[in-house]
């Protein structure tokens, strides 16, 4: 009787010591967003009173194309839908289709990168880099910020496609997988700010 107390004494400690360590790693993703919303509204300040410094340059009238930033926008919106149906598929414990909607919010995200990359690999060659005008350095700052952190956020997502083949659900595993959702789509509503504020307003 005695063995059986201590056994289950261990288990509601073991029990008690994972519920305080998920709730320091929530805890500490929710201080991380808040700092990363800080971060971004200094870039959009930013921006803001540099992006008519054009230093005799070009403005964003003759560099920005809007309908290929319009499929660019249209990759990473999906994205967050294919993400939110993982986290529906998570909560339905359906292992093999979180796997498969990470992979296409993966596949999505990796084409938003790769055409943003593609994008200051031009203007770079057209010698419209950062040091160009005060305006510029502001825009690749604001823009290529948002997209070092989706490059991230491919990263975490083939973790978890590792993690989920390799551990399944398990509830340290769910509770990254929506840490990595809300990630997701907080990046997706930066973007919809990026979209509005430099590319509509600076081609206007």
């Amino acid at each position: 009787m005695t063995a059986i107390t201590l056994q289950e004494r261990e288990l509601v400690a073991a029990s008690h010591e994972h519920a305080a360590a998920a709730q320091a790693a929530e805890f500490g993703f929710w201080l991380y967003i808040m700092s990363d919303c800080v971060l971004f509204a200094t870039l959009f300040a930013g921006y803001a009173v540099l992006s008519g410094s054009y230093a005799g340059g070009p403005t964003g009238r003759d560099l920005f194309h809007l309908p290929y930033v319009f499929v660019e926008t249209m990759l990473l919106l999906t994205s967050s839908l294919s993400c939110g149906f993982a986290t529906l598929a998570l909560h339905r414990g359906e292992r093999a289709r979180v796997r498969r909607w990470l992979l296409v919010t993966g596949v999505l995200g990796l084409g938003f990168v790769v055409m943003e990359v593609a994008e200051f690999r031009q203007l770079i060659l057209e010698d419209n880099g950062p040091d160009k005008s005060a305006f510029l350095s502001a825009f690749f700052a604001l823009v290529g910020t948002h997209g070092t952190h989706v490059a991230i956020g491919l990263i975490w997502m083939a973790v978890m496609l590792v993690q989920v083949r390799i551990k399944g659900l398990t509830p340290a595993v769910a509770g990254r997988l929506e840490r990595l959702s809300v990630f997701w789509h907080f990046l997706d509503i930066i973007w919809v700010g990026v979209f509005t504020v430099v590319y509509l307003m600076g081609a206007l």
